[in-house]
């Protein structure tokens, strides 16, 4: 299998719980059970980061995630071939930007007057954009380019912290300008991207499963809400100081609930059909490494690396009030990412754990 080193630039979208400074220690995990490994599949893909960089590495992945964001930027960067769709790609990008504002609507009242994520002239080309959009009957993966195009040509003009649970008091500097569509950075080779819970995904025939679950309270659907409502176009119910989509009160994901989270994280191992795994999990998590450690040793051997990590943007902010006013301070600025590598063959698990430790040092 030929390694391709993934370039320097990276995705745009600012994510909690990213992996960008990760990429490279997870993939050495993956190559590092042996050169026999060609299929992954990513169950919590989120912004397909580890994806595209497994795709880059030269495996064919298949990238899942139940909401309509990720699942979108999954289409985009793994399942889209950037052979096929590039210069399609750069011409409806074009024409996107010649899209001009033509009035405020839903999306502009509710994210850029009633809650502040982006200034008001952004928010009407958005709402134009997104319209042009739906209107052309494109071919899935096109249309995934030209969504996530647009997610992020929003992501660099907002005034957030990275959640969009709450906006800057002040609009930051970078609202002020202009929205501009790029042409995502695609990837060359195919792929896959799936839009089921993990438990379903788990199924997919792949070599090794690349697990990344929400860990803690934070929902991503609330933390994400903007650009699920952007992907999903449909004018939902909302509430609150933030805008929240209304299904945030009544969809009860188990991973973020201390008391259901181990049964949902087993159910998920057990369902795995690859025989080998790696898993990302913070030590803010809810569940333990000793209770990692036991449920994953179910499938075979256990190794676990782990680093420091920093903390979110919001969390080495500090603590304010609805005025403005810093009124706490934060606990850590750092937490311990852990990497769990499993193999039914203790000599592969070693090795994947040493590829993951030479990278992390490097």
């Amino acid at each position: 299998m030929v390694f391709h080193a993934a370039p320097a630039e990276h995705l745009v979208i600012k994510y909690i719980g990213s992996k960008r400074l990760l990429v490279d220690p997870i993939v050495a995990a993956v190559r590092g059970f042996g050169p026999d490994v060609g299929r992954a599949v990513d169950l919590f893909s989120g912004t397909s980061r580890v994806g595209r960089a497994l795709k880059r590495a030269g495996l064919h992945v298949t990238a899942n995630d139940h909401l309509a964001f990720a699942a979108t930027l999954a289409r985009c960067y793994v399942a889209a071939d950037a052979d096929r769709w590039r210069d399609e790609a750069a011409a409806l990008i074009d024409e996107l930007n010649a899209v001009p504002a033509d009035g405020e609507g839903w999306f502009t009242k509710a994210f850029c007057h009633d809650a502040r994520y982006l200034q008001p002239h952004n928010g009407a080309r958005v709402e134009a954009v997104r319209r042009a959009i739906a209107g052309r009957d494109l071919p899935p993966p096109l249309e995934a380019i030209a969504l996530t195009s647009l997610m992020e040509a929003a992501d660099r003009v907002d005034s957030t912290t990275g959640l969009q649970m709450a906006y800057l008091k002040k609009w930051a500097k970078r609202s002020y300008n202009d929205l501009s569509l790029r042409v995502p950075a695609l990837t060359p080779g195919p792929g896959a991207a799936t839009r089921l819970e993990a438990v379903e995904a788990a199924a997919t025939e792949a070599d090794v499963a690349y697990l990344d679950p929400p860990y803690n309270q934070h929902s991503y659907l609330g933390n994400y809400h903007v650009w699920e409502t952007l992907v999903r176009w449909d004018d939902p119910e909302t509430y609150g100081v933030a805008n929240k989509r209304v299904d945030c009160k009544t969809y009860k994901n188990p991973f973020n609930s201390r008391v259901r989270i181990r049964d949902a994280f087993a159910a998920v191992v057990r369902a795995v059909a690859a025989p080998e795994l790696v898993v990302s999990f913070s030590d803010e998590g809810f569940l333990s490494q000793d209770e990692l450690v036991s449920i994953l040793s179910a499938r075979g051997h256990v190794r676990v690396v782990s680093t420091k990590h920093g903390r979110y943007v919001g969390a080495r902010i500090g603590i304010y009030n609805p005025a403005g006013e810093k009124v706490g301070k934060i606990s850590h600025t750092e937490n311990r990412e852990r990497m769990f590598v499993v193999s039914p063959d203790e000599a592969r698990a070693e090795a994947s754990a040493r590829a993951c430790a030479e990278a992390i040092a490097t």
